[in-house]
């Protein structure tokens, strides 16, 4: 099974840039499941129905969150009712929708994907080790579900490092969101879990961390806020990882990065 994963889309700058590279993606890489973070897809800020339903157009499969799904005042009450989209698994349970879910692939196989959120330099949740563990209790790789990919958004490398390896062997790919820059440590991990400790974003790299470069840059100067953050408007690289798995076992075979359009090199994975 081919996965292919996008990191954080990044307001208008990333939606166009989605709508304008994924059919070619889907085209040349032949993926059989989309995975796209998408919490910083509405004006940089937390993502709409709308947006959400425009993702699936395109043939996005699952979309995951991160620590600004709550800013667009209707995605608290829209979420219940997409099984698509979703939030951090380690928020508390009486948060609405969900933060993993089984979900349909080609051939009949199925696919989970489980939304985790770090606790450092985060805002305080629950613990997402023993979340992602939850739902691993439910399914088993290779046997009831083809593939699991962990997005794990967080701040800190150690924390998605050390969950790429608590979870190796068992899981299909552990990869980082939440950072805007893709690392450069793709890899299959010694149980056969493919990781990354971030996608990068899918946004306008002449910005600062996708958003328009004079208030960030004042804020650190001066500190002292000069109005708001607003995505930079520039042409986005697309940037995200492609994984194949063993339709045997679910673990990884293969992790590949990919960077299309804007000021990045770009990078394919092989073509099938």
């Amino acid at each position: 099974m081919r996965l292919l994963f996008l990191g954080d889309v990044i307001g208008r700058s990333g939606r166009d840039g989605l709508a304008r590279h994924l059919p070619d993606m889907r085209s040349r890489l032949k993926p059989d499941f989309i995975v796209v973070n998408g919490e910083n897809a509405a004006g940089g800020f937390g993502i709409t129905g709308q947006i959400a339903r425009d993702f699936y157009a395109l043939g996005v499969d699952v979309i995951t969150t991160g620590n600004h799904v709550w800013d667009q005042k209707e995605t608290a009450a829209y979420i219940g009712s997409d099984a698509r989209l979703l939030r951090p698994v380690n928020f508390p349970r009486t948060a609405p929708g969900r933060g993993a879910g089984l979900f349909d692939a080609p051939g009949g196989r199925k696919v989970v994907v489980v939304n985790a959120m770090g606790r450092i330099f985060m805002d305080p949740l629950d613990d997402p080790f023993a979340g992602v563990e939850a739902e691993l209790s439910k399914v088993r790789l290779g046997s009831t579900v083809a593939a699991i990919l962990v997005d794990i958004h967080a701040e800190a490398s150690s924390e998605k490092m050390a969950l790429g390896h608590y979870l190796d062997g068992r899981v299909s790919a552990v990869v980082g969101s939440h950072c805007h820059i893709p690392t450069a440590d793709a890899q299959v991990l010694p149980g056969g879990t493919a990781y990354q400790t971030d996608a990068g974003m899918c946004g306008d790299y002449d910005s600062v961390i996708g958003m328009d470069k004079a208030e960030p840059i004042n804020r650190f100067v001066r500190k002292i806020p000069g109005g708001r953050f607003e995505p930079a408007m520039g042409e986005a690289t697309m940037c995200g990882i492609v994984i194949d798995t063993d339709d045997a076992t679910g673990l990884a075979r293969t992790i590949e990065p990919i960077r299309v359009g804007g000021r990045l090199k770009p990078q394919w994975p092989p073509d099938r």
